[in-house]
């Protein structure tokens, strides 16, 4: 059944859904997302009235949008695809970093074109296009990202535009300590003016059910390794992601594949680079899960490399970070000689422990 499905004659809604996906074992009853889908469906069934035409009428008020945060692995993505999938109206889901970094390439276009004013124009073809936008994971930690969306929330909220996001964080907790804060500050009160705020709270961490009991460390690095690293990863995210980048120390630290406390990167893209404890504590804190490929045979050869995974496990051990990785080796055998070797064996441990059954997700 689609979202074309009718429940005598007229749309599924979407407790009517959840209720049904319940039913067919596809989903496990929750109170927490239960108690979220009466706002999803008042914003659903609003947009679903029909527009009334007329010269001197005036257009009705659009309803408000949803803020829904909570901690990860809740199920809030998941309910956002439920409720974006049930819409009739044009809309467009996005992860909150692709979609300001997509205004800011227009804005520098804008400009190049001598723009006074770059943002109108890119803000008015969103607003053109779409009668209701759903973010994944609004997360600001950015100036120039921080610096806009306040006037650019307020041009999709003038048009009419409805939004639902969903964030990790309450709306007095975006930007926390970010420079120039007192400037963000209207946004978040633009947020709780135009939006509800809902928080979605729960126990349980869907995303560490689904890794209970299921291998985690993969090796060789071979085709089969490979195949079990994609299998995961799209059980875990359904495939979709987007770069994330976080500022630590006002340097930009960017995991190529982020959603919605999933990471996932090479070896090379976190430990051949010159990151130190504070990038890798970003991003212990910014990950729930971390899915990191080809980890090679460690020595003397690459020791920088070699001392950098030692920190990066050191941060997800302590962050409680579930890692999940393809390597060369077993963690005993994958750093056996040479200087470093013997203080590995605590990294070792460490991997090792990572591994069994309900680690993490603290």
């Amino acid at each position: 059944m689609t979202a074309r499905s009718r429940y005598a004659g007229r749309m599924e809604t979407l407790p009517e859904r959840y209720e049904r996906l319940v039913d067919e074992g596809k989903l496990t009853r929750d109170a927490a997302q239960e108690a979220a889908l009466p706002e999803f469906e008042r914003i659903r069934a609003e947009l679903a009235k029909p527009r009334k035409k007329g010269l001197f009428r005036k257009a009705p008020e659009p309803p408000k949008g949803l803020y829904l945060w909570g901690g990860v692995g809740r199920g809030k993505s998941m309910l956002m695809d439920m409720f974006v999938d049930t819409l009739e109206v044009p809309n467009r889901r996005v992860h909150f970093h692709a979609f300001m970094q997509e205004i800011h390439s227009g804005m520098h276009a804008a400009r190049k074109e001598g723009r006074e004013d770059a943002l109108s124009p890119v803000a008015k073809e969103v607003t053109e296009s779409v009668r209701l936008l759903a973010f994944d994971e609004m997360q600001i930690t950015d100036i120039t990202d921080a610096m806009i969306v306040g006037r650019l929330f307020e041009f999709l909220f003038d048009a009419g535009v409805v939004v639902v996001t969903t964030s990790n964080r309450v709306p007095d907790d975006l930007y926390k300590d970010g420079l120039n804060r007192q400037l963000f500050l209207p946004f978040i009160d633009l947020v709780k003016e135009r939006m509800v705020v809902q928080e979605m709270a729960g126990p349980t961490d869907y995303r560490q059910d689904r890794l209970a009991g299921e291998q985690t460390y993969f090796t060789p690095i071979n085709a089969e390794a490979r195949e079990n690293i994609k299998a995961v990863w799209n059980d875990l995210t359904d495939g979709d992601s987007a770069p994330h980048t976080l500022v630590v120390n006002k340097r930009e630290v960017t995991i190529p594949a982020f959603r919605n406390g999933v990471a996932r990167a090479s070896f090379y893209d976190l430990c051949a680079k010159p990151l130190g404890p504070a990038d890798y504590l970003a991003i212990a804190e910014a990950a729930r899960v971390l899915v990191l490929e080809n980890i090679p045979q460690l020595s003397r050869s690459n020791f920088n490399e070699a001392k950098r995974f030692v920190t990066l496990v050191d941060a997800l051990y302590e962050a409680g970070t579930q890692l999940i990785c393809s390597a060369a080796a077993e963690p005993e055998y994958l750093y056996v000689e040479g200087e470093g070797s013997f203080e590995f064996e605590r990294t070792a441990s460490r991997l090792r422990e990572m591994q069994s059954e309900g680690w993490g997700g603290d």
